[in-house]
């Protein structure tokens, strides 16, 4: 395209369907979710393309405008590493736009959106300890009167809390910008999510000592229904500084 007939998403998608060696188009961000997208919104496409194809389309990889973002990689590299971590909240929720492999793109997608049972206990024992750790060192900082290290912390605890939590039911966690839509359309299940996101809110702009601890109570129960005791009771004697029932003044 011309400076002057910019390379736009409808265009691009009307070439790529009819060129054979394309095997499939995913779409992800704001605009595969329902109610996200702003008149400032672009396409962000995923081109997938057969792993012995020769198209002229390879030459648009990495192809950004406003209205346009493009990844155009082989079959291969989308099932496996070509696609790198922190993309897998977006194709957990992406759309399809074309798959020529009868369900085969839908089906990388599916795979994505669930994390493998063995992979998410791990990750969340992980983030359960980083919780705890950044918890207890905002209740320290309470205690020793140092109120934007204590906030800070709590801050932090927050972005474990979430990792866990989604880890917890097989889920990648979703960006911030997407938490809120993604907990009103797919709940997680045992928690009230309206309280939670509340108390979310509250931890991170205030890193108010207790409703740190009210939560924490909450998710220690769930830890330990998943399994995960152990990774708590390793904090010892700490432990009762994190939970709901722990003085007002911190830990000793």
């Amino acid at each position: 395209m011309t400076a002057q007939q910019p390379l736009t998403y409808a265009a691009f998608v009307e070439r790529a369907v009819a060129d054979p060696a394309v095997l499939g188009l995913v779409l992800k961000g704001s605009r595969a979710h329902e109610g996200m997208s702003t008149p400032r919104s672009d396409h962000d496409l995923y081109v997938i393309v057969a792993d012995d194809a020769t198209t002229d389309l390879m030459r648009f990889s990495g192809h950004r405008s406003a209205e346009l973002d493009l990844v155009v990689l082989p079959l291969s590299r989308f099932r496996g590493a070509g696609v790198p971590p922190w993309e897998r909240y977006a194709l957990a929720r992406a759309r399809v736009v074309l798959d020529r492999l009868d369900g085969g793109i839908a089906r990388v997608l599916a795979d994505r959106a669930r994390l493998d049972a063995d992979e998410a206990f791990r990750d969340a024992g992980g983030w359960l300890d980083a919780y705890a750790n950044y918890l207890y060192r905002s209740a320290k900082n309470h205690r020793d009167g140092l109120p934007l290290a204590a906030r800070l912390d709590a801050a932090e605890s927050v972005r474990c809390l979430l990792e866990l939590l989604f880890a917890l039911h097989r889920r990648p966690r979703p960006y911030n910008k997407y938490l809120e839509w993604e907990l009103a359309r797919h709940p997680l299940p045992g928690w009230d999510n309206e309280a939670l996101l509340r108390a979310v809110d509250r931890v991170s702009a205030t890193g108010e000592l207790p409703p740190q601890r009210q939560l924490f109570g909450l998710v220690e129960k769930a830890a330990r229904e998943a399994g995960l005791g152990e990774v708590l009771d390793a904090w010892g004697e700490d432990l009762a500084a994190m939970g709901p029932g722990a003085a007002d003044d911190g830990p000793a």
